[in-house]
């Protein structure tokens, strides 16, 4: 299945409730800093796919940024798109900056459908069965160039979820979910 940018804006605009949220919800999820904009310069280990997005502007998401940076987090086995927790996104972010580097973070893991996280859990050890990664509400990535530990370090600041630090495999685990570290 191919999906083109115009397809997965359309799909985005109708199945993303948070951009549409009432004030109150939308005050929640804003970030709290006084930043003009907000972008990650991505790389999918898996797809090969690169890109550099502006995500949010002067106090506002923006439909588009978030639109590529969903089918960036696809599912690529299955290439399924879903959306993500803003927050999950924003912390993404906050790691970036404070690291203070404009580096390319590599996506190892982003939004997995409930067949490909169930595939996974049968062919290897350590995957949740109600993963948060189903839920868009988890990632897995690292930043080349950058010392594994140090990007951990700066995960564990800025985060207000979950955290791993995979030592074997050389990338972090970033969720939503309770606040808690393995």
């Amino acid at each position: 299945m191919s999906i083109s940018r115009r397809q997965l804006l359309k799909w985005t605009c109708q199945s993303a409730p948070l951009l549409a949220a009432p004030s109150f919800v939308q005050a929640s999820i804003q970030p709290k800093s006084q930043d003009q904009f907000r972008a990650l310069k991505l790389r999918n280990l898996h797809t090969g796919e690169r890109a550099d997005i502006t995500y949010w502007e002067q106090g506002e998401y923006l439909i588009d940024g978030l639109a590529d940076i969903f089918l960036m987090m696809r599912d690529h086995r299955e290439n399924e798109v879903a959306s993500l927790d803003l927050a999950l996104i924003d912390q993404l972010h906050h790691v970036q900056s404070k690291l203070e580097t404009n580096r390319e973070i590599m996506l190892v893991s982003g939004y997995r459908s409930p067949k490909t996280n169930d595939d996974l859990r049968h062919a290897q050890d350590g995957i949740a069965q109600e993963s948060l990664h189903m839920m868009g509400k988890a990632l897995d990535f690292y930043i080349p160039g950058i010392n594994h530990r140090h990007v951990h370090k700066a995960t564990l600041a800025v985060s207000t979820g979950g955290v791993h630090y995979y030592r074997k495999s050389g990338f972090i685990h970033l969720d939503t979910g309770r606040k808690r570290r393995w």
